[in-house]
């Protein structure tokens, strides 16, 4: 029996426009230290296909994880 993979649903910022089809969407994330709990802001960018063009900076967008596709 197989397991069911677990969809990932993140949602950002768009910074900037990397393509014809695509989007940088940027992702915060809180994070907590250890040892003095001190809390702090990690983030990532992620490449997202924009399929109708849509999106402009600064918009707030929420995608899911996938394959990549060529």
């Amino acid at each position: 029996m197989e397991k069911a993979k677990k969809i990932r649903k993140l949602s950002g910022t768009v910074v900037s426009k990397g393509g014809l089809q695509t989007i940088v969407v940027k992702v915060d994330r809180v994070k907590k230290n250890v040892k003095y709990q001190k809390q702090f802001t990690v983030s990532k960018r992620y490449h997202v296909h924009d399929e109708k063009n849509q999106y402009k900076l600064g918009d707030k967008v929420s995608f899911v994880e996938c394959r990549l596709k060529k």
